[in-house]
């Protein structure tokens, strides 16, 4: 089984260019696959390989952060590598929203863990918000979630402006770090009363039982597992290259819907340039797949 550890860690970085080129020497050493994300801000990612490789990693970005541990970091398991390659992006910020993280707020975050999550939900007066897209959204989310309808994270702060501040706020996305930089930039102007989920939809599925749950759907996820489910197991959707959106079991009965091409979504909208680039990528992943899964079972 391929591990997956998701990942990030607030804290003032310099020398972004020499980071990035030590870890990709490294991550391609030991045959790593994903993404990472390096800013002034911090480190985001998501990497996928054997626990071992995996491992040995995280005790490199460790060192040369100077850090003990990540803020937080989630574990799930992949019969297949579910990353193409390995990339590594210098970029502004470590989620973009069009505002610098300020390090210099002095509160202290109030983070919920899955269970107290559940508590969080039964309060009549909580206001719970999902901080990710409407697609995301869609496939699934918490019982009482809040659709901000933001199709762009930079646009949600317009959505936080409407909030109240004497309002009780419960926030999640997938891991954690898009509620670190809108509860920051909330916490700025003035709010006190902004909760966040300890570790995001893949913590809460790790920890909390089926029977106790208050997740409804799956979690979508950017790499090629498309969603996952309890456990973090792979979830039923699939992806449409043409659109890059999930599809359900249903829209794949569908006869707009051609695999690794179109879905109901997008059928009418393709060029034959698109059609040959989809059809190429596909194949990829499909490759990738097969090639990881028979490497498992030497």
């Amino acid at each position: 089984m391929i591990t997956v550890l998701s990942f990030y860690k607030l804290q003032k970085i310099k020398k972004l260019k020499y980071l990035k080129n030590l870890l990709l020497k490294k991550i391609n050493f030991l045959s790593i696959k994903g993404l990472i994300i390096l800013s002034p801000e911090g480190i985001n990612g998501t990497l996928a390989s054997s626990s071992s490789n995996i491992n040995i990693l995280k005790k490199i970005i460790f060192k040369n952060l100077n850090i003990s541990k990540f803020d937080i970091q989630n574990i799930s398991k992949s019969e297949f590598t579910p990353f193409l390659k390995a990339k590594i992006k210098v970029k502004t910020e470590v989620v973009p929203i069009n505002e610098k993280y300020n390090f210099n707020i002095k509160f202290k975050k109030k983070y919920l863990t899955p269970l107290q999550w559940n508590k969080f939900l039964e309060l009549k007066n909580s206001k719970i918000i999902d901080a990710r897209k409407p697609f995301e959204y869609e496939v699934g989310t918490f019982r009482k979630a809040i659709n901000p309808n933001t199709y762009n994270f930079r646009d949600f702060k317009n959505y936080l402006s409407t909030i109240k501040k004497n309002e009780q706020v419960g926030m999640f996305c997938t891991g954690g770090i898009r509620c670190e930089k809108a509860s920051n930039y909330l916490y700025k102007n003035g709010y006190k009363n902004i909760y966040m989920l300890k570790g995001g939809i893949i913590n809460y599925l790790n920890k909390i039982k089926l029977k106790n749950s208050k997740w409804r759907g799956e979690c979508f996820v950017f790499d090629n597992r498309v969603t996952i489910k309890k456990d973090a197991t792979p979830g039923t959707y699939g992806i449409c290259n043409g659109c890059r959106m999930p599809i359900s079991a249903k829209e794949m009965k569908s006869s707009k819907y051609k695999i690794g091409l179109s879905c109901p979504k997008c059928y009418h909208r393709l060029s034959n340039d698109q059609i040959k680039r989809f059809t190429m990528r596909h194949n990829q992943i499909v490759n990738s797949k097969i090639k990881y899964k028979f490497k498992d079972k030497k």
